[in-house]
């Protein structure tokens, strides 16, 4: 009977020469003279590349199915075309590498450790970067996947022209510290060509890879341009910015210059501090919690910015829980309101006669209202949105009394709708929609708005007379144009105005003062102002290419008809409309004449019609000089004005004259 094979003397015998090989095979590589492989390792690496590789000192490997490379003395050279003469210049290096991946031909690091480095990074508008490991630098699949790095002292640039990037960053790593960042950084240069620098703190390690799910903290100190930032947080993939999770602190001149330094299409504003958490999963980055400041307002809600899609998409709510009106004025492209405050003090610097029919005090006549801001088209396509912002409280308007407003903003593909649009305004509401079509040229633009409920006696807060005046007003502006500002917009556009108010009461003083009849004057001088029913107004226009040409002006009191009729130019910004008043009552010291309204919207004038003026003063001093008493006969209005037809009015005011899809107003406006 033949013994166990395990206890065969030739299976023993082959059994120890095999133990016995691997043992030689084991302290062949323990001890196998790597140095004698570095001429041939740096040329063929040279040869395959296309440039220069060198360990310069001493080479030792440890091989496994993860490889270990120990080298002293690195020097990696760039492409011929790059600036900087080196890829990698380090005192040490150390890096795994795996095996299975090599072995088909990609280069995968999950470490890499730099001693002392110089690193040279370029990236060319064509796609070619240095730190591709082919002869074909454009190949993004030939640039190698590293994991994590480790950097003791060195320093790194990176050059990219299409980012508008130039940036030199030098790291230090402390030695033997118990702190959770010891990692230091600095870096100088430029951004997007704007000036740039930042410091602070990281973890030892820095973590590159998709893959790895090490968190790795963080401290941010930079600025860039006049734009600020600091933040403290983690991240798990610092080459991709993913699984970021920070609070943050953001400062600067104005949140539009966001757009050339991250690509975040945002209004034109006035100075802002704001504050909050950021974070970033995916292609998604989300700022949450946020508070802060822009101008003299407060601003808080949530934003999130997509670039998963072909279009970035910015989506989400922002509210003020106060707003100062003038930090609208560069959201809407106005001055600001230094510049505006400047220019005024010029104007009213410079002495002049006071002409019967007198301009706005500190206006200049040449200065355009309507604001010039071209439009920006590149911006406007450059990503999609979905915001929506209110404001509970608007503070120190001047010109209108708004009291609180919101607007839904969606921009779709160079569209952008703001709808809905609606504002607190004296009382009532102005609520309606604009929409901006930014793909043709110039840029086409529709606006519907209503007005609701405007309370008289809060439309002008600053007119003494209007404060005891009482009634609502209703209206509506549909209008469609042309052009790459507002101011180009309105000049072109067509369609139809309207404002209408039905019964209410309204200042005598204030009639009396449009027709100079002095003797109710002196009579609510002396015994006080009193106030006179109102039965309707009506103010209606047509608008074609611009022009607003009346088709009924009306006021109709108790007291007073008062008739108009006149343009208004939304491309010259000119007004040229007369109002007649005809009293209902008899009056001493009346020399009532057409009112005349002219200039411009930055200085308007009123006053009568001089030649009516002229001619009724004319005929009272050729009496007078015959006897006073026919003189005073002479300004007695004897009061042929009758009651208008309000229903009449009312309804030819709301309907234009020209084809507009706009509603007729309700009959709570008549």
């Amino acid at each position: 009977m033949n013994p166990p094979l395990f206890q065969s003397t030739v299976f023993r015998r082959v059994l120890a020469g095999l133990a016995a090989l691997l043992l030689v095979l084991t302290l062949g590589v323990l001890f196998f003279p790597w140095d004698q492989l570095r001429g041939p390792i740096n040329r063929h690496v040279s040869a395959q590349l296309g440039r220069r590789f060198e360990i310069t000192r001493h080479l030792d490997v440890v091989l496994g199915r993860t490889i270990t490379v120990k080298a002293d003395g690195v020097e990696f050279a760039n492409p011929e075309w790059a600036r900087d003469p080196y890829l990698v210049k380090a005192k040490a290096a150390e890096f795994d590498i795996r095996l299975l991946p090599l072995l088909a031909g990609k280069v995968e690091l999950p470490r890499v450790a730099l001693t002392e480095p110089e690193i040279g990074l370029q990236m060319e508008p064509d796609g070619r970067r240095t730190w591709a490991l082919s002869r074909d630098t454009s190949d993004a699949g030939a640039v190698p996947d590293i994991g994590a790095l480790l950097v003791d002292r060195g320093t790194v640039k990176y050059l990219a022209a299409a980012q508008g990037a130039n940036i030199v960053a030098q790291f230090s790593l402390a030695q033997e510290s118990t702190e959770p960042l010891p990692l230091s950084y600095k870096a100088t240069g430029k951004w997007k060509n704007e000036a740039f620098s930042a410091s602070g703190r990281s973890g030892g390690v820095l973590q590159l890879s998709k893959d790895t799910k090490e968190t790795f903290p963080l401290e941010v100190n930079a600025t860039a341009g006049r734009t600020s930032l600091k933040a403290r947080g983690s991240i798990d993939n610092l080459a991709e910015f993913a699984g970021l999770d920070a609070t943050f602190d953001l400062q600067g001149r104005n949140l539009e210059e966001l757009y050339k330094l991250l690509g975040v299409v945002l209004p034109s504003t006035p100075p802002y501090k704001l504050r909050g958490k950021l974070s970033r999963h995916g292609k998604v980055w989300a700022a949450s919690q946020i508070q802060g400041v822009l101008g003299s307002s407060d601003l808080s809600g949530a934003l999130s910015f997509d670039q998963s899609g072909s279009v970035p998409l910015l989506t989400g709510k922002v509210q003020s829980r106060q707003l100062d009106f003038a930090d609208l004025g560069p959201v809407i492209g106005l001055a600001p309101a230094s510049a505006k405050t400047a220019a005024a003090s010029r104007t009213a610097a410079v002495p002049a006669s006071a002409p019967a029919a007198q301009p706005l005090r500190g206006a200049s006549a040449s200065r355009k209202v309507l604001p010039t801001t071209p439009l920006d088209v590149p911006r406007l396509q450059a990503m999609n949105a979905d915001v929506t912002y209110t404001a509970a409280d608007i503070r120190h308007v001047r010109a209108l009394p708004l009291d609180k407003g919101s607007v839904h903003v969606k921009l779709t593909g160079g569209v952008l709708q703001l709808e809905p649009v609606s504002l607190g305004v004296a009382g009532g509401t102005m609520a309606g929609s604009i929409r901006i079509d930014s793909n043709v040229v110039p840029a086409a633009f529709a606006t519907r708005l209503d007005v609701r409920a405007v309370q008289l006696n809060q439309l002008f807060p600053s007119v003494e007379t209007t404060r005891s005046s009482f009634g609502k007003i209703s209206g509506q502006f549909d209008l469609k144009g042309r052009g790459n500002s507002a101011a180009q917009m309105l000049g072109s556009a067509s369609g139809d105005v309207a404002v209408l108010m039905g019964k209410g009461q309204i200042s005598n003083i204030l009639l009396e003062y449009l027709g100079l009849d002095g003797g109710e004057i002196i009579k609510f001088l002396v015994r006080g102002d009193r106030n006179v029913e109102l039965r309707c107004a009506a103010a209606a226009f047509d608008v074609k290419n611009g022009l607003m040409t009346s088709r009924a002006i009306v006021l109709d009191t108790s007291d007073t008809v008062i008739t108009g009729r006149g343009q208004v130019n939304l491309a010259s910004e000119t007004l040229d409309l007369v109002l007649n008043p005809a009293p209902k009552d008899q009056s001493i010291l009346s020399l009532r004449s057409p009112l005349k309204i002219g200039g411009s919207f930055a200085a308007p004038s009123a006053g009568p019609d001089k030649t009516a003026l002229v001619g009724r003063a004319g005929i009272a001093l050729a009496l007078g000089l015959i006897n006073p008493l026919l003189a005073l006969a002479a300004t007695v209005e004897t009061g042929p004005g009758e009651d208008a037809d309000c229903s009449a009015i009312l309804t030819r005011a709301a309907k234009p004259a020209v084809s507009s899809k706009a509603n007729p107003l309700p009959a709570a406006a008549r």
